[in-house]
Parts: C-alpha cells; sequence; structure tokens
C-alpha cells in the first residue's frame, strides 16, 4: 500500500505544485508541523517560513501567508506568496531581508506586524 498522499499549492492566478508525496511540513502559527498519509483532517494558518515536500525529490518554498487543508489524503495549501527556493537568487531575498528589517526599526507597526516581519527575516537569513 502506497504511503503517498496529494499536495496542491495554489496561488490566486496559477497552480504552484500538484504531486504526490511522502510528507510535507509546514510553518504554521501552532509550529513547524509534519503531514503524513493518514494525518488527522485540520485547517490551519501558515506563518512566514518554508514548506518542505519530500517525495522523490525534495522541494522548498517560501511563504508569508496562507490557508491548509488537510483532509481525505489531500493536503491543500491556498496562499499568494509562495517562492520556488531553488528559483530565487541570494541577491534578490537580500533585498526582501533589508525591506523587512527597515519595516522592523518602524515603531509604528504594530506587534503582530512585527511578528511576523521577524519571522520572515529569520527564515530568509537561515536560506541565504
Amino acid at each position: 500500500m502506497s504511503e503517498n498522499f496529494v499536495v496542491e499549492i495554489i496561488s490566486p492566478d496559477r497552480s504552484i505544485l500538484k504531486e504526490n508525496t511522502l510528507e510535507v511540513t509546514i510553518p504554521s502559527y501552532e509550529g513547524e508541523m509534519g503531514i503524513m498519509k493518514d494525518h488527522i483532517p485540520l485547517i490551519t494558518f501558515l506563518r512566514p517560513g518554508i514548506i518542505k515536500v519530500i517525495g522523490e525529490n525534495e522541494k522548498k518554498f517560501f511563504v508569508e501567508d496562507g490557508i491548509v487543508e488537510f483532509s481525505n489524503n489531500t493536503l491543500l495549501i491556498l496562499t499568494s506568496t509562495a517562492k520556488d527556493l531553488s528559483s530565487i537568487n541570494k541577491n534578490s531575498l537580500n533585498v526582501i531581508i533589508n525591506e523587512a528589517e527597515k519595516k522592523i526599526a518602524n515603531n509604528e507597526i504594530s506587534d503582530k506586524e512585527r511578528y511576523l516581519l521577524s519571522y520572515k527575516v529569520e527564515t530568509l537569513k537561515k536560506v541565504i
């Protein structure tokens, strides 16, 4: 019996990924969460971080936000910010980090914005 399940990452304008996989790790507000076949049904929100799709090959996507639903061995990830890490150059990441750090230094942003930006910076610095 196969240990695979379907993962699909969808943005508003296109399907980014749809394939059978063995395991997916997502960055949720509850912490990093591993999903495998026959996981309990769930709905959760993504925080900035890396989605790891582990199958025949490992694929990584940076996300800033989104919604995740797992049901009937199908993992659906809806996000407008998924970026395939294999296609992002380091200069682009440095620009994103610098912009986020400038926003963090602004005393007028909310605690929630500061929290999300700090996760974004922390995650991207690990990628570089």
